[in-house]
C-alpha cells in the first residue's frame, strides 16, 4: 500500500464514536451467511465446480462477525490502558450484552422448538441449554448436527456469548501485562499486541489438540478455536486507539496507508478467499481431512476477516469511498437488522421449503434466495422494532452505574461473534445508553472448523449449516 495524502486531510481513525462503515460490513457478513445457507439447501454449493466452491465458503462470514466483536467490544478496554483511564464496569457491560442478544434469540428458540421439536418441549435440560446458550457443550445431543432444527446456526452465538463472559478477564490480563512496560504509550501498545498474538496462538494449539489423541469435532464449536478471529479485531482496536494518540508513530503511519489504499487489503482478502475455496482447506463436504486443513483454514479465514474489517475500522473520513460504499443509509439499515437476519434465516428457509414442498438439497437457488431473503428481512425488521429496540431501552433502568465510566455506547447486535445495530459512542451517557462497552455484531452462522460436512449426513430438510465443517451426526461422532 502506498501512503498518500496528508495527516491533516485524513487524520487518525475514531477510537470511539459511531462508524457507519462497520454497520455496512456487518450487513455484508449477515447476507453472506444467508446466501451460503440457501446455496447449500438448494444444492448449488454442492456441485463440482469452482463457483460452487466459492459459495461453499460463505461460512467465512462468522470470522468477520467475531473480528467485529473483538474490535468493538475491546476498544474501550484498549482506551483505558493507553489513556490511563478506568475500564468499563463489568456488571453494566454484561447486562447490556444480555439485553442486546437474549430477548430476540429466545423468541426464535421458542418458535423453532414449537415448529419442529415438539417431542422435546418438556425436556428441561434442552430448554436450559438453549436459553443459556450452552448447547455447544452437549457432546451427546438428541438433535442431529449443531442444534435442533431451525437453530443450528446458534452455535456461533454460543461462541459469542462465551467471549462476552471472558472478555473482562482477558482485558484485565492484557492490561496488567501492558502496564509492566512502563508509562510510555508505544511500549504499552506494543505489549498489548504481543499479548493478543499469544491469545490468537491458542486457536492453533487448540486445533492441533482437538485431533489428538483422537479427533473430537465438538471442540471446533468452543471459544478457543475462534480466539484468533476475536484477537484480530482486538488488535485493530489497539492500533486505532494508538494511532489516535500518536499520529506520527507506526500505528499512525499504518492507518494512513490503509486509508490511502483500502482496496489493497480487500484484494488480499479476495485472493485469500480464492485460496480457501481450493482443496488446501480440505475436500468440501467429505468429512474430516486432518489437522493441516484445519490450520490452513484458520490462517486464511483470519486473514480474510482482518483485511475486510481493517479499512472500515481505520476509516478517517466518512466521505471516503469506503464510507460511501458501506456507510450509506441502506447499508446502515441492513446492519441494524442483521442480527435478526442471522436469527430467522433457518426458520424462514425451512418454512418456505415446506410450503413449496421442495426436497432438501434441491430447488432453484436464485428464486429461493430472493424469497427467503425477503421473508428473513421482514422478520428481522419486525424483531428489531418490537423486540431488540425495546429490550435495549431497558438499559436505562440500570441506574447510575450505567454512566459511571467514559463515553457511552448505543448498542448493536453481534457476530458469532454479532451482527446488527449501529455503534454510537457519545460524549456523555444518556437515557437508553450504557457504559463504555461497545456493541458488536452477532455471528452469522458459518461453520468454522477443520473439515467439511457431508451433505447426506444432515437430517432431512436441515442444510449443512454454517458450522465446523465436519459432519456432525447424532451424538457428534466423527
Amino acid at each position: 500500500m502506498t501512503e498518500t495524502g496528508s495527516r491533516s486531510a485524513e487524520g487518525p481513525p475514531s477510537s470511539s464514536g459511531h462508524m457507519d462503515a462497520l454497520d455496512g460490513m456487518r450487513a455484508v457478513a449477515a447476507f453472506a451467511v444467508l446466501v451460503f445457507h440457501v446455496a447449500i439447501e438448494s444444492a448449488t454449493a454442492l456441485q463440482d465446480n469452482y463457483f460452487a466452491a466459492l459459495l461453499s465458503r460463505g461460512d467465512v462470514a462468522v470470522p468477520i462477525f467475531f473480528t467485529l466483536s473483538g474490535l468493538l467490544l475491546y476498544r474501550p478496554y484498549a482506551r483505558a490502558v493507553l489513556d490511563g483511564t478506568r475500564p468499563p464496569g463489568t456488571r453494566t457491560y454484561l447486562v447490556k450484552r444480555a439485553l442486546r442478544i437474549l430477548p430476540a434469540y429466545w423468541l426464535v428458540v421458542v418458535a423453532a422448538m414449537l415448529l419442529w421439536s415438539r417431542d422435546h418441549l418438556g425436556d428441561v435440560k434442552t430448554w436450559l441449554q438453549m436459553v443459556f446458550l450452552a448447547q455447544n457443550y452437549e457432546t451427546h445431543p438428541w438433535w442431529y448436527g449443531l442444534g435442533p432444527k431451525g437453530l443450528a446456526q446458534m452455535w456461533s452465538l454460543c461462541v459469542e456469548a462465551a467471549y462476552y463472559l471472558v472478555l473482562p478477564l482477558i482485558a484485565a490480563g492484557l492490561a496488567a501485562y501492558a502496564r509492566r512496560g512502563g508509562g510510555d504509550l508505544a511500549h504499552r501498545a506494543k505489549r498489548l499486541l504481543i499479548g493478543l498474538a499469544a491469545l490468537a496462538a491458542i486457536s492453533y494449539l487448540w486445533t492441533v489438540l482437538s485431533y489428538y489423541p483422537e479427533y473430537r469435532p465438538y471442540l471446533n464449536t468452543w471459544l478457543p478455536r475462534s480466539l484468533t478471529f476475536f484477537a484480530s479485531g482486538m488488535a485493530l482496536a489497539v492500533v486505532s486507539v494508538w494511532a489516535r494518540r500518536d499520529q506520527d508513530g507506526p500505528a499512525g503511519r499504518f492507518v494512513r496507508s490503509v486509508n490511502a489504499s483500502p482496496g489493497t487489503l480487500w484484494v488480499v482478502a479476495g485472493l485469500a478467499y480464492a485460496v480457501a475455496a481450493s482443496p488446501v482447506t480440505g475436500t468440501r463436504f467429505s468429512g474430516v481431512d486432518g489437522v493441516w486443513s484445519g490450520l490452513f483454514e484458520l490462517v486464511l479465514y483470519a486473514m480474510i476477516a482482518a483485511c475486510l474489517v481493517a479499512p472500515c475500522a481505520m476509516l478517517s473520513r466518512g466521505d471516503a469511498p469506503v464510507g460511501r460504499l458501506l456507510g450509506n443509509p441502506v447499508m446502515r439499515y441492513f446492519g441494524r437488522i442483521s442480527y435478526g437476519v442471522f436469527l430467522w434465516q433457518f426458520v424462514t428457509l425451512y418454512l418456505w421449503y415446506e410450503l413449496t414442498e421442495q426436497r432438501p438439497f434441491s430447488g432453484n437457488f436464485l428464486v429461493n434466495l430472493v424469497v427467503v431473503g425477503a421473508l428473513t428481512i421482514g422478520a428481522a425488521a419486525l424483531t428489531y422494532r418490537y423486540v431488540e429496540e425495546p429490550a435495549r431501552r431497558l438499559i436505562r433502568f440500570l441506574g447510575p452505574s450505567a454512566s459511571e465510566t467514559a463515553p457511552s455506547v448505543s448498542e448493536t447486535a453481534p457476530s458469532a461473534s454479532e451482527t446488527t445495530s449501529s455503534v454510537s459512542e457519545t460524549a456523555s451517557s444518556g437515557p437508553g445508553t450504557a457504559s463504555p462497552s461497545e456493541s458488536a455484531p452477532e455471528p452469522g452462522s458459518p461453520r468454522e472448523s477443520p473439515s467439511r460436512p457431508e451433505p447426506v449426513s444432515t437430517a432431512p430438510g436441515q442444510p449443512v449449516s454454517a458450522r465446523p465443517p465436519e459432519p456432525l451426526p447424532q451424538g457428534r461422532t466423527p
